[in-house]
């Protein structure tokens, strides 16, 4: 079933029985647990940095900034 199949099939719906989808929708984003990180996930991520000094990389990046449209 397509999402605008959904969406036409909700239309039918009753304004109770829309009020307990939505219930059901919003319960079921606010029981996703966000998924934590380790620092081991990062490992190598940023090879290309290790020889790079720091404020050189942050100037860079801000010469970048400025150049945007």
């Amino acid at each position: 079933m397509t999402l605008n199949e959904i969406i036409a099939e909700v239309k039918t719906l009753s304004i109770e029985e829309r009020q307990q989808l939505m219930h059901v929708i919003v319960d079921s984003l606010t029981s996703i647990q966000p998924q934590t990180k380790s620092l081991k996930d990062f490992r190598g991520k940023a090879e290309h940095l290790r020889d790079m000094d720091a404020q050189d990389y942050v100037n860079q990046l801000r010469d970048e900034w400025g150049h945007r449209p």
